[in-house]
Parts: structure tokens; sequence; C-alpha cells
């Protein structure tokens, strides 16, 4: 029997980034289907999130996520430019956000077509490999959407018609995500467990080992 994992995930977060590879090689080595539910960066779901947090936070984060990125041998470099619109002197989130709101209702439309999986995995490299500056601009974006197997302009053309629907999809995540039991990302929820970190594929495996997972043959 197939296993099914929700992952909570964001386009901001390095860590959710540096999950992708053991997620791939999850789904790649086992008879289990991870269902992809982006949500929108912890600053943009809680804009004093920043202002509340201790400043060593920030820096750690950069410290942390580099070298484990260096450690697993993943191409890395923070996205130019950032998700997010927000001034990391004052610390401000801006209150329109078109970048990561782009991405997320992009990921929506993914989410509806059950490719939700394949298109943060394209779109995540696009930001985080290092090898593309201005990401937002061009056709990066469209050339990652079809590589994920979907139609840029269907897509933007299904947004612009009714972007309620795809908002929808969001809020219905971000509410699964509240009640998951952890907050961060990348969060892997599996029976209702949470599971928080990309570093705990192989608890999480050891559980799903006790659900009956079986690997491909």
């Amino acid at each position: 029997m197939t296993l099914s994992i929700d992952l909570f995930w964001s386009f901001r977060s390095p860590y959710s980034y540096l999950a992708m590879p053991k997620a791939k090689r999850l789904v790649a080595e086992y008879d289990v289907v991870i269902n992809a539910r982006p949500v929108y960066p912890l600053a943009v779901r809680d804009p004093t999130f920043f202002k509340r947090t201790n400043p060593k936070f920030a820096r750690y984060v950069v410290l942390d996520s580099t070298r484990v990125a260096a450690h697993e041998g993943i191409p890395f470099r923070f996205p130019q430019p950032d998700p997010i619109a927000q001034n990391m002197q004052t610390l401000e989130i801006a209150p329109e956000q078109p970048r990561i709101r782009r991405l997320m209702r992009l990921a929506a439309a993914a989410q509806l077509r059950g490719c939700s999986f394949a298109f943060i995995d394209e779109v995540s490299r696009v930001l985080w490999q290092g090898k593309v500056d201005n990401w937002d601009t061009g056709d990066h974006i469209a050339e990652a959407t079809k590589r994920a197997g979907l139609t840029y302009a269907e897509c933007a053309t299904e947004i612009s018609a009714d972007p309620e629907k795809f908002d929808g999809v969001i809020a219905a995540n971000e509410h699964a995500h509240a009640n998951s039991g952890h907050w961060g990302v990348p969060t892997f929820v599996f029976n209702d467990e949470a599971f928080f970190g990309q570093d705990r594929t192989e608890l999480l495996i050891w559980r799903l080992q006790q659900h009956g997972l079986q690997t491909r043959a």
C-alpha cells in the first residue's frame, strides 16, 4: 500500500530547499507519495516574527544552512532577489509581496494538478542553486514550470481569472500546517505526526516502516 506524506514547505526557507534531495530519494526508493503543500514564509505569515526573535537567529540560519549545503554537496546560494520584500536593516515586511505571491499562486495551481512536488523542486533549484540572477525576470519561472509538467501561460491565465481560488488552496495549506504540531518548515506530516526539519527523514522512514513501508521494485 502506498503511504502518503504531507510536506509543508516554503520558497524562502533554505532548509526547505535543502530537504529536497532527501525527499526525492525517499520517493524514488520507497512506495510513498509526498503531497507538497507550500505555505507563505514565516515572515509573511507573521510580520512581527523577526522583530521578536533574537537577532542571532538570522545570522545562525545563514551560517548553518551554508555549511549543511557544503557538507551534503548541494549547490547553494541565497536567492537573488529575496522571494519576499523585507528591509533587512529595519526588518520591516513590505505590505505588498508580488514575488512570493506569484510563486505561491503558481504552486497552488500545481497542487491542484497533482504536480506540486515537481514544481517546488524545479523552482527551488532556480532560486537556490546559485546559477540564476534575477530569477523573477525573464522566463526562468516559466521554464521551471514547464519542467514540472505544467504550462505556465495556462496557469497564469487561470490565476488571473480567479486568484481567490488559488489563495484558498494556500490558506487551506496554512490551516493544516498550523494544526500539524509544528509551525516551521520543512515539516513532514504522516498520520498526524509532524517531523520538522530537513534532517528528520531517517526518523520519518523509521516511522513509515512501522506502517508497512515498502521499497520500490
